[in-house]
């Protein structure tokens, strides 16, 4: 994947593949930028817009700093403002524990990037000053609601040609999500998904409506689970049977089809019961979920503890249902650069769209952003 994202930005460069760049210093020297950021975590309160905040350094070699033109929000960010995931998120930002107690603060929120390349460090060669981009930064780094950002060139791809930075920073963290799960930890591809029957449990959240698209565009038989209110959404995104949750009982009547090759569960909690039993079995069929344990595991009994635990959940599950012939996976977000540039592909050739927007310049909006956090908070809730 790799090798076929050079040769895409090599030919997006006139066929030949641009030397190692040395570092690009924007013109007027930074030392802070606006931000929202959190000193604590809380509710929403918490959030402070500030005008000091740390300008980003590139600190390695394969860094690019992003000046952000629309940043999003999603449901990690209103999870990690309360302090969800903070036990395993400090120990990736600090392993070795060579700071000091809570380096988190202050902490940026915002996982979804759309913006223009600023400066590049040394080994960068795929991109250069001036490039659009996307992507989604991972949660343990200082997010997007900021002027400016720091991330891996690994972690960004060229934006999609159709798409503003508004339409554009609304996909990054939901498309890498569900492409983690389904196409890194359930192994479907375009090469072996025509004919396979798929189901999404919970369709038509943000990670829901992008898998349905992806698998669609792979060629599998989509069944969408979803409420009544978005069954037309999920026909015109290409599903082939819709289920509404609430007409009945949902186990029975996915029962009354035919059993399914891949599962993929955004919705957790009793499903995981009862879902395992719609696979095919002994065929290879796999049952992936997004809900998971994890990071609750470690914020509640620290990290050692919450680590075993965790192992100990998933490798009985996997072996009591390897054990009936079904396979059974965990799956969470996974940055990555390559797999953006398969998804740009699919937004640009119309097998992908985009069904909602972000907030364009959040840093520049001061105070009048807490109510448009405070309004997406809600929004995110009622989704």
């Amino acid at each position: 994947m790799l090798a076929r994202r050079a040769l895409r930005c090599a030919a997006r460069r006139g066929g030949q593949r641009p030397p190692v760049r040395g570092l690009r210093v924007s013109p007027r020297a930074r030392s802070a930028m606006p931000s929202w950021v959190i000193d604590r975590y809380g509710r929403n309160e918490v959030l402070r817009f500030t005008r000091d905040m740390v300008f980003p350094a590139i600190q390695y070699p394969n860094e690019v700093i992003v000046k952000v033109h629309a940043a999003s929000l999603n449901p990690i960010d209103l999870s990690m403002r309360s302090g969800y995931g903070a036990t395993a998120l400090n120990m990736k930002r600090d392993p070795l524990k060579i700071k000091s107690l809570d380096t988190e603060f202050p902490l940026t929120l915002g996982r979804d990037v759309s913006g223009v390349i600023m400066e590049c460090g040394l080994s960068v060669s795929y991109f250069k000053p001036g490039d659009e981009v996307w992507g989604a930064i991972p949660p343990w780094k200082q997010g997007t609601l900021s002027e400016f950002v720091v991330a891996s060139a690994n972690e960004v791809s060229f934006k999609p040609k159709c798409l503003s930075h508004v339409e554009a920073a609304s996909l990054p963290y939901v498309g890498l999500t569900a492409w983690s799960a389904i196409n890194n930890v359930g192994g479907l591809n375009q090469s072996n998904c025509s004919g396979k029957r798929v189901l999404i449990l919970g369709a038509s959240g943000g990670v829901g409506t992008f898998a349905v698209q992806l698998v669609k565009a792979w060629g599998a038989h989509v069944t969408a689970v979803c409420s009544h209110d978005a069954s037309t959404l999920m026909k015109k995104l290409g599903a082939d049977d819709v289920i509404d949750y609430k007409s009945g009982n949902l186990e029975q009547q996915l029962k009354t089809l035919p059993s399914f090759d891949f599962i993929l569960d955004n919705v957790g909690g009793s499903t995981e019961k009862w879902a395992l039993d719609l696979l095919k079995k002994w065929s290879g069929a796999t049952y992936v979920t997004l809900v998971t344990p994890f990071l609750i595991n470690m914020d509640k009994l620290g990290v050692a503890d919450g680590m075993l635990r965790t192992g100990v959940t998933i490798g009985s599950k996997t072996m009591k249902h390897l054990l009936k012939g079904v396979h059974y996976r965990w799956a969470f977000f996974m940055p990555s650069g390559p797999s953006l540039d398969e998804i740009a592909q699919l937004v640009d050739s119309g097998k992908a769209r985009v069904l909602s927007c972000a907030i364009k310049s959040i840093s520049k909006h001061g105070e009048k952003a807490k109510t448009l956090v405070l309004h997406a908070e809600q929004s995110l809730k009622r989704s």
